[in-house]
């Protein structure tokens, strides 16, 4: 089936979140839809799957317009999609979540479970997905949910398949494996739209690909095309796509995890005797799929949690039981994972989040009254020195890009001598340029002898940072590898495979 998008237009108050846009996917064919987060791509299959009503333009199957006022009108045409955030039911088997909302009975109201369960070895079959459709979903891995959802799709006779950011939350292998999956089912005549942000998957995958910039099209490109030339057309200008780091030089003490344990109030333990030590001057990178405990970890380290067992320490000083507020006043610096929740006052002022953790005494306060001029200057010499990108310093930083706000972030964290920084997800939903910069500023931060600790999902990113790698898989570190470990190796760590250091050397 033919899926044909005209000029769809769709605005939230102001903001135009998708401008006239054009858009035609074959049978048969893989089309990527390539943009950086906040571009307008998920806005653009919600009002394709009848999520989102469009303010203009026109959704067409085969050439017939359609009209869709819900997913369930959107699935009857034939269009199915598989969100980023999975929509399973954990507690039910996988033949329970795929007719979950589309039950077929027999009988005086009977569910026809068998009929589900041939249905899901069937197409199990056919693409080679080995699915057992009495398994319970919660207990699968991530990867295999993700076929549940394809299944899920395809026993509604989808012919336009949705995949909408499908490799954020896989391992390396589990991507190779989709990877083959949306090939098969292109090979058997499936439209396949493909929403990424990942320039080495479309390059992989992709039989079309269409940039989407700020809600417009900035540019069709062909599977050829090279990842400068499309982060040129995701950007609009030429950007640095390696790291430039010299080698670490490691020196002195600086912070020690030991045994650390943080369980939650069932008494399941996240994180599960934590072992971990960075030196001043030199980055390790925590590795693995979001939810592994990484979070909480971070969280330990820094004082927002308190662990159950184990100790932090950060040179002499005993961070284990420590507040916030000891935990800023020894020197470390926190880049939250969600910046809009944790980092940022979204109604305060530019010059008021970058003094957030120093708004409580000298140099900013004095006898509990703001010295609103040295605020100002300190803020503009900030905003000069990282580059954010605003009119006024009083601007409130909900009005930024997520990329603008992302260097407020790492402004502050940065304004002060640290002696540890800790950055979570340091670049999520910013755009490349942003993620240049911001790579450049944290390699600058150990190049002066700090300690930093990394944690990404986004293998890319570990690599191009880390001078090690800590690998954590269901609370636990299953090894500590060098900078330069193979993505290979690493996707099978991550996947819970406990390899030495010397094993991926």
């Amino acid at each position: 089936m033919k899926l044909e998008l005209r000029g769809i237009t769709k605005r939230f108050g102001t903001l135009v979140a998708n401008d006239a846009i054009d858009l035609v996917v074959e049978p048969g064919q893989i089309h990527c839809l390539l943009g950086e987060n906040g571009a307008g791509k998920s806005t653009l299959m919600n009002v394709l799957y009848g999520l989102l009503r469009a303010d203009a333009g026109q959704i067409l199957l085969d050439g017939a317009p359609q009209r869709f006022d819900g997913p369930g009108d959107a699935m009857r045409a034939g269009i199915g999609m598989v969100h980023q955030h999975f929509m399973l039911v954990p507690v039910l088997t996988v033949a329970e979540n795929v007719v979950l909302g589309d039950e077929d009975v027999r009988g005086p109201g009977w569910l026809d479970m068998r009929t589900a369960r041939r249905r899901v070895r069937e197409i199990s079959e056919r693409f080679g997905f080995d699915l057992d459709p009495d398994a319970l979903v919660g207990d699968l891995p991530v990867g295999v949910q993700q076929r549940v959802e394809i299944v899920k799709a395809l026993a509604r006779d989808a012919r336009v398949l949705v995949l909408d950011e499908p490799t954020a939350v896989l391992t390396p292998q589990e991507t190779d494996e989709l990877m083959a999956t949306m090939r098969r089912l292109a090979d058997a005549g499936t439209a396949l739209v493909f929403i990424t942000h990942k320039l080495r998957e479309v390059r992989e995958v992709a039989d079309r690909i269409t940039v989407i910039r700020h809600g417009r099209v900035a540019g069709a490109a062909e599977p050829g095309t090279t990842t400068r030339e499309l982060a040129r057309l995701m950007v609009g200008r030429d950007v640095t796509l390696t790291v430039d780091r010299p080698p670490a030089r490691p020196r002195g003490d600086g912070l020690r995890v030991d045994g650390l344990t943080v369980r939650d109030a069932s008494g399941r333990a996240l994180v599960d005797d934590v072992t971990l030590q960075v030196r001043g001057g030199e980055v390790l990178g925590i590795a693995g799929v979001q939810g592994n405990g990484q979070t909480e970890l971070v969280e330990a380290i820094t004082g927002l949690r308190a662990p159950s067992a184990g100790t932090v320490r950060l040179g002499d000083d005993d961070l284990t039981r420590a507040g916030v507020r000891a935990v800023l006043a020894a020197g470390v610096g926190h880049v939250p994972e969600d910046r809009t929740h944790d980092g940022l006052v979204g109604e305060f002022s530019i010059a008021e989040n970058l003094v957030l953790d120093r708004s409580f005494g000298p140099p900013f306060v004095r006898r509990g009254e703001v010295r609103r001029a040295h605020l100002a200057e300190f803020a503009r010499q900030r905003v000069d020195e990282f580059d954010v990108r605003t009119s006024s310093i009083r601007t409130q930083v909900r009005r930024l890009s997520g990329g603008n706000q992302q260097k407020v972030v790492i402004a502050r964290e940065l304004a002060r001598p640290l002696r540890l920084l800790v950055a979570a997800q340091p670049t999520r939903g910013v755009d490349v340029g942003s993620i240049e910069f911001i790579h450049r500023r944290i390699v600058e931060t150990r190049d002066a002898g700090t300690a930093v600790v990394v944690v990404s999902t986004e293998i890319d990113e570990v690599l191009g940072l880390a001078d090690r790698i800590a690998v954590m898989y269901r609370g636990r570190v299953v090894g500590v590898v060098p900078a330069g470990t193979s993505r290979e190796v690493l996707g099978l760590m991550m996947a819970g495979t406990p390899i030495e250091e010397t094993d991926a050397a």
